[in-house]
């Protein structure tokens, strides 16, 4: 019996040791493999998800822009100073505010867009002279101080919110009725923008200064020679901050990523680890200058 006890083989506590120290190296290298991936992943999703906010907000600005002048041909509105069809109304980005964007700003903050636009009610109950009824309808585009906490620093983000709004004409003023579903009066679009510029130019191409009351400020186009009716074209930019950390944090690099505006004066200079993507196109206001 000792004898065949004997030859009974098994492991070593050392075979035993080296058996756990390979295993825990292959799981150490399979949950790196993983954190890789995943890390990568969530930078491709983040960066894809605020492109992809980005480019709705402009391209709905895009279209509204080309919306901008239109009218019925038989459109009996009688004109009002407040029909302009783009009216916008210049900021200075961040400027002097440091790194908190004050919740009350007069000349700190994006630029202000305004767009004046025909339109049509019918009413199929009515008599047949008085089933259409043609208005006036108003899209605002402005921003205000982002209330959106970081968490990594516990701190109000620097940045800003886009608002929305879109009014109907009752005659003496633009307004956003309680009884009509479509129109509101404010309406968060976008977070985490840290700039949004709207710059005009004419039917030559010509770019147009505006100041921050919303007149056009340059020798050639002055408020009293009705030329505010006269912006062709409208560039939009758009940058957008990434919610969350993107890049790894190398304090010894000292990077400082520049952000370039479409506004000198504005560009974004900053040695955080968040990305930011800047989105700019160009709108045709095709109605405007139209004899209708």
């Amino acid at each position: 019996m000792k004898k065949k006890f004997s030859k009974i083989s098994g492991l070593t506590l050392i075979e035993i040791l080296i058996a756990i120290v390979i295993s825990s190296l292959m799981m150490a290298a399979m949950f790196t493999s993983y954190s890789v991936v995943n890390s990568t992943y969530r930078q491709v999703t983040d960066r894809a998800k605020i492109s992809q906010a980005g480019r709705d907000l402009v391209g709905q600005i895009l279209r509204e822009v080309r919306m901008a002048g239109y009218k019925y041909f038989n459109d009996n509105i009688a004109a009002h100073d407040s029909h302009i069809p783009i009216k916008i109304t210049k900021r200075k980005g961040f400027g002097d505010a440091g790194t908190k964007v004050p919740k009350e700003f007069e000349e700190v903050g994006c630029d202000t867009l305004e767009i004046v636009y025909g339109s049509v009610d019918y009413k199929s109950t009515a008599d047949e002279d008085k089933r259409y009824t043609y208005t006036r309808y108003k899209i605002k585009y402005w921003c205000e101080a982002s209330a959106k906490i970081d968490p990594f620093t516990d701190k109000e983000i620097k940045g800003f919110k886009v608002l929305k709004a879109r009014e109907k004409w009752d005659g003496s003023k633009f307004s956003a009725l309680s009884t009509d579903d479509t129109l509101f009066d404010r309406e968060e679009v976008l977070d985490f923008v840290q700039d949004m510029v709207f710059v005009p130019l004419d039917e030559n191409g010509k770019r147009i200064d505006a100041d921050s009351s919303g007149k056009y400020t340059n020798a050639q186009v002055v408020p009293s020679s009705g030329k505010e009716y006269d912006v062709r074209t409208v560039d939009i930019g758009l940058i957008v901050r990434s919610t969350r950390p993107f890049y790894r944090d190398d304090k010894r690099s000292g990077a400082i990523r520049k952000i370039i505006s479409l506004t000198s004066g504005r560009d974004i200079s900053e040695e955080d680890r968040y990305l930011r993507d800047i989105i700019t196109v160009t709108a045709n206001a095709r109605n405007v200058g139209i004899e209708q």
